[in-house]
């Protein structure tokens, strides 16, 4: 997998994860839905300013778009919170409070 794969499966990812649309997120990135379409697609390259447009819309750092397996580090990150730190958190809540 290379840096366009990862950008791509990337993309969809945070784009899902937000519940935003290609049409919503082109909405929001003031570019055509058929942009995103292509570049979700590998058919086309976003400009250094839409990428930092549709990170903006999706709430992530431009370089969140280029990590490798972002969705298992997200989901992981979500699991490590939810098992392991909210109990905890719940634990000193209740013995303070």
């Amino acid at each position: 997998m290379d840096f366009q794969d990862d950008f791509i499966a990337n993309l969809k990812f945070y784009r899902k994860e937000n519940k935003i649309s290609q049409e919503k997120l082109a909405e929001l990135c003031d570019c055509a839905t058929s942009t995103i379409g292509c570049i979700e697609s590998g058919r086309q390259t976003p400009s250094f300013e839409l990428l930092v447009k549709i990170a903006k819309a999706l709430n992530i750092s431009p370089a969140d778009l280029f990590l490798r397996n972002a969705s298992t580090t997200v989901n992981n990150t979500k699991k490590i919170l939810k098992t392991k730190l909210l109990p905890q958190i719940e634990d000193f809540i209740e013995k303070e409070l």
